[in-house]
């Protein structure tokens, strides 16, 4: 009954914002359209449609909050003006009962609270749809005490979430079946994309492995404070890390009245940013303001304090690839050869005009190169490239899209503590190294030197196998054999052409690096 009439409720919300005229802009059943208006009689439609969309998302309470924040991220699927409405949505979430807290840390470790820290303030100092944060102090391995930060878990969320997943589902497949418009949305993908989001966040183990992992690739940059993790006080509904002590990036005059450096500052979150998506291909993919603090302590002034971990990027070598030629191609102005790299990935259709696709795209790009460096801003043409790919039915890989949706809230961070901030010219020399790394003979260096174990092991074994498949296989040779001798041919030319052809090659490889960055820079 309690499905029934969340159901209900959901329903009457979409109608009574006007959200279906938002999402069903032609019903494929006229019948329904016309219920659809006597049901929602009186509703006042004046305000944008991005607007009601978000207005409805915070009535229909935290979890649909959440839902709204995510597919504010699909800007390849979204228009700009409700992406950029659902982009405001923000965790409005009164704190839970503490002594429910409690209960939670003492049920998680099966102790009372008192055995397991030296003190604990009851008083929330941090609360949103997913979890609420308490200062505490604890007794580390050594003996010391340690100011920690406790991250607990909102209790019965597993339960909510699902039931609201469900029903999420549920009306997705309505979406598809009564709309064209809802088949070009793809709003099965978006909820299930979401799911995953969403049970990643309940998982505080899994955040605070990714905090680990930030902290030991930002160890050496010295530009940003990754909380240090306690995992013996760690559990899938409890995380406890180091207590961090600094001030909002958005409250810009106070950090500028304790002598930040504004300019600097801007500069140092591109650098971080590029740091972690061109070297390390993990990225924090949440970094908004609220998640963002500077340290005024004297040891530390002015580092960035990273917070919440629970949405983070990768990269795989092949999303390094595709990005380094799609960037050299872009330089270049060689847009058929960006085309090109979208139809040989397999995320435009392989029917597609590459002529019309690369006129597409050179409208997109061209505007840029004609202004100032200043005024060019990477996000926005990422963005338009992704609202062009719509058009063209592109699919777009959702690693991409989080890095997209990072590199506008870094750009938009960065330029509001320094409106002059040139991202390209503070981007340009990752993105050199990064080319080099990614085309160059450094690549193959690289590589040749990760394969040498595998081709060391190899050879040496290659006699002692023929000698066990003649042996038991006295029947004479047949294909198997034919392949196993034309492999152990292979190697043996492979390992010749290392030996005389490799010096020329290498140079080769130089030589054709220094033609493309000439041609490119």
């Amino acid at each position: 009954m309690s499905h029934f009439f969340r159901g209900f409720t959901i329903v009457w919300m979409v109608l009574r914002y006007g959200l279906d005229e938002l999402v069903l802009t032609s019903f494929q059943k006229p019948w329904l359209r016309l219920l659809a208006r006597i049901i929602s009689v009186g509703r006042n439609l004046d305000a944008p449609r991005g607007r009601r969309l978000r207005e409805a998302l915070e009535r229909l309470g935290p979890i649909f909050v959440k839902f709204g924040q995510v597919l504010s991220t699909r800007r390849d699927l979204m228009p700009p003006d409700i992406a950029d409405e659902l982009a405001l949505l923000q965790d409005r979430v009164p704190p839970f009962d503490p002594a429910v807290a409690v209960a939670t840390i003492e049920r998680a470790f099966r102790r009372p609270l008192d055995q397991i820290f030296v003190s604990f303030d009851r008083v929330p100092v941090a609360s949103a749809s997913i979890a609420q944060v308490h200062f505490a102090v604890i007794r580390d391995r050594q003996g010391i005490e340690r100011e920690v930060a406790v991250k607990v878990l909102r209790p019965g969320m597993l339960p909510v979430i699902e039931k609201d997943l469900a029903l999420m589902r549920m009306m997705a497949g309505w979406v598809e079946g009564l709309s064209a418009d809802g088949k070009r949305l793809k709003p099965r993908q978006v909820v299930a994309e979401f799911d995953n989001y969403l049970h990643d966040e309940l998982d505080l183990v899994r955040e605070a492995a990714n905090a680990a992992q930030l902290r030991r690739n930002m160890e050496g940059l010295e530009l940003v404070l990754v909380p240090e993790v306690f995992w013996d006080f760690c559990h899938p509904e409890v995380m406890v890390m180091q207590r961090m002590k600094g001030v909002p990036i958005n409250q810009i005059e106070r950090l500028r009245s304790a002598g930040v450096d504004i300019p600097k500052l801007a500069r140092d979150g591109v650098t971080i940013f590029f740091t972690q998506v061109f070297r390390d291909g993990f990225f924090h993919a949440d970094m908004h303001p609220g998640n963002i603090q500077v340290s005024l302590e004297p040891e530390t002034f002015g580092r960035y304090i990273s917070l919440d971990f629970g949405i983070v990027g990768t990269l795989t070598e092949f999303d390094k690839e595709y990005l380094a030629q799609n960037f050299t191609a872009f330089f270049r102005r060689d847009y058929k050869r960006v085309a090109e790299l979208h139809i040989e990935s397999g995320w435009v259709p392989a029917h597609t005009r590459v002529n019309d696709l690369e006129s597409a795209i050179r409208a997109v790009c061209e505007p840029y190169f004609d202004r100032p460096l200043k005024e060019i801003s990477l996000g926005m043409v990422l963005m338009r490239l992704f609202q062009t790919s719509r058009r063209f039915h592109v699919e777009i890989q959702p690693q991409l899209v989080l890095l997209q949706k990072t590199l506008l809230n870094i750009e938009g961070l960065g330029r509001q503590l320094d409106p002059e901030l040139d991202l390209w010219s503070t981007a340009k020399p990752f993105l050199e190294k990064w080319m080099l790394e990614q085309l160059g003979p450094q690549r193959f260096l690289r590589e040749l030197r990760e394969e040498a174990p595998h081709f060391a092991k190899m050879v040496p074994e290659l006699p002692r196998l023929l000698h066990a498949y003649l042996r038991d296989k006295p029947q004479g040779p047949n294909r198997e054999l034919h392949e196993l001798l034309a492999a152990q041919k292979r190697t043996n030319q492979l390992l010749q052409s290392l030996v005389y052809g490799g010096m020329g090659f290498v140079l080769g490889l130089l030589a054709m690096q220094l033609l493309i960055r000439i041609r490119v820079f």
